[in-house]
């Protein structure tokens, strides 16, 4: 905890903790936050963090143009729908089992040093796919960068968003997802490029170390989140980097901010000796053991972060159960089943199309709101699932009972160019909204719980990818192309309804004034936007 005594004066004299926390149109805010732009510090350590993102781009995308491009060079035999289900699912799984633990030894070892481990676990995985000989080889490869996987993803948009100053943090963040899909959109150039050479796929693996590598060495140049160094009792530490984050001039906002953070410190050991009080058996012997135990405890039994927890894993879930990385993964497979002569290149448009409304979503996700972009987005996603389906419907694809028989269908009429208009129609409303929100998720969380919250979010965003990769193939077999993308277009219909319910508005606020809008219930109706006017 911060020691630093003028950290305990309260921001104004006379004003509750609360009022404090809901002046969102009011409140004194910083300069740089209000006027000005990011400082290129913030910039600098936005890009050199956000390379991860590009690595997981590149491993979504690249494994699209791998299966269609592998042939019998695992062994010694083509690949069934259950081997591409298992080489694909199996990432998903680590990226699952990664997320959970990734959220405590961030709270324990810092924000920083996961990155450098989630490096050196992309270079090792890329590599033992580049020589792998066999199925199994294969999958323990994509395992290897599963972990990888789950860890970056977890701790980079957090490690963004505890140093962005407020007004920028969405779009900070966004900025990591837009690496994701430059990461996607390269793998498909590569693809293309390589989808022809003998031995093409296994450099395409293996060109995902150079980028680990790179960011390995720029991470060790940048600092630890204040937030963290402050929880660890690093207040010197905590205002030279807020000093950076900042600019020269912004001294009282720095100490306001330090204060708010301690407050919130204060405010979290005193919720967990109430627990202690009430709750919680004897405590345990080993220190970190007793941390994890109350930020469990603090995690689930105090109101606020329970309703945090259910609106960040609801994000993260209907991310991958609307479907969107089984076009990622699968999409080459599916422009090939359609009659496209160049799947790789009809799949590079979807990557293309991505990375554009991904700049979209930068640009309006701090002024529009994250609340407002869902649900105005997820609407045109549901239209392209349908149109997609009804295509399909016009399009008789033919089918197995174990294969998906690519090049089956009729390569005349419009109906595959009306699959193309519909994905890309797709894909972009996914971009702009479902594509990026939920990764915002580490804002909805106080600072004690805010790892671990954010990993078990991730971990739902894992397992739901987990259970799409492996259903997409054998759904598109039993249940037809019709219904599995019908089924797609409902699960975003549900979602919508949810959002609509229990998600609000946090744009503008700060870190620590977000949970008061969770503090008492949803908070939809207390959230900027219903106070600016907008609906």
């Amino acid at each position: 905890m911060a020691d630093d005594s003028t950290l305990h004066e309260p921001l104004i004299a006379g004003e509750t903790d609360v009022d404090t926390s809901l002046r969102v149109i009011s409140r004194l805010d910083s300069p740089v936050e209000q006027h000005g732009r990011p400082t290129g510090f913030i910039w600098a350590l936005t890009v050199a963090a956000g390379i991860s993102g590009l690595l997981f781009g590149y491993d979504t995308g690249v494994i699209s143009s791998t299966l269609v491009s592998i042939g019998s060079d695992l062994s010694r035999r083509p690949l069934t729908t259950l081997d591409k289900s298992l080489i694909t699912s199996s990432t998903s799984l680590f990226a699952l089992i990664a997320s959970p633990v990734t959220g405590i030894l961030a709270d324990r070892l810092g924000r920083k040093r996961i990155i450098i481990i989630a490096d050196i676990l992309f270079v090792l995985g890329a590599v033992w796919q580049a020589v792998a000989q066999s199925v199994w080889s294969m999958i323990l490869g994509r395992s290897i960068v599963g972990l990888a996987v789950g860890g970056a993803s977890l701790v980079v948009p957090l490690y963004i968003s505890e140093l962005s100053p407020s007004a920028f943090r969405g779009r900070l963040v966004a900025l990591s997802i837009l690496f994701i899909t430059i990461g996607q959109m390269v793998a498909y150039l590569v693809g293309w490029k390589l989808s022809s050479t003998m031995y093409g796929w296994r450099w395409m693996v293996g060109l995902g170390s150079i980028p680990a590598f790179i960011q390995s060495g720029l991470i060790l140049l940048l600092p630890e989140t204040p937030r963290w160094l402050m929880k660890a009792g690093h207040v010197d530490m905590a205002r030279k980097v807020l000093r950076r984050v900042y600019g020269a001039g912004s001294n009282a906002i720095i100490e306001r901010l330090l204060r708010t953070i301690n407050n919130e410190i204060l405010k979290e050991e005193e919720s967990i000796s109430v627990l202690h009080a009430e709750n919680l058996p004897a405590k345990i012997d080993v220190d970190w053991l007793q941390k994890l135990r109350d930020n469990w405890c603090q995690l689930y039994k105090v109101g606020r972060n329970r309703r945090a927890l259910t609106i960040a894993c609801l994000l993260q879930g209907l991310q991958q159960l609307c479907g969107f990385n089984s076009l990622m993964y699968f999409s080459a497979t599916i422009f090939s089943l359609v009659g496209f002569d160049s799947p790789t290149l009809a799949s590079l448009s979807v990557a293309v199309t991505n990375c554009i409304f991904t700049v979209a979503a930068i640009l309006l996700i701090d002024s529009i709101g994250r609340r407002r972009i869902l649900l105005h987005s997820i609407p045109v996603m549901v239209l392209g699932l349908l149109l997609t389906a009804v295509a399909f419907y016009f399009l008789p694809v033919a089918t197995q009972k174990t294969e998906v028989l690519p090049g089956s269908a009729l390569h005349t009429g419009v109906w595959p160019l009306l699959i193309l208009f519909s994905i890309i129609l797709y894909v972009s409303s996914y971009a702009i909204g479902l594509g990026n929100v939920p990764w915002q998720q580490s804002e909805l969380f106080p600072l004690s719980v805010r790892a671990m919250g954010s990993g078990i979010a991730t971990s739902t965003n894992w397992g739901t990818n987990f259970i799409v990769g492996l259903t997409f193939l054998p759904m598109m077999q039993v249940l037809t192309p019709v219904w599995t993308f019908v089924t797609y277009a409902i699960v975003c219909v549900f979602g919508w309804f949810c959002i609509y319910k229990i998600y609000p508005e946090t744009r503008g606020l700060g870190l620590e004034e977000v949970g008061e809008l969770l503090k008492d219930g949803w908070g939809v109706t207390r959230s900027p936007g219903t106070i600016l006017g907008v609906t």
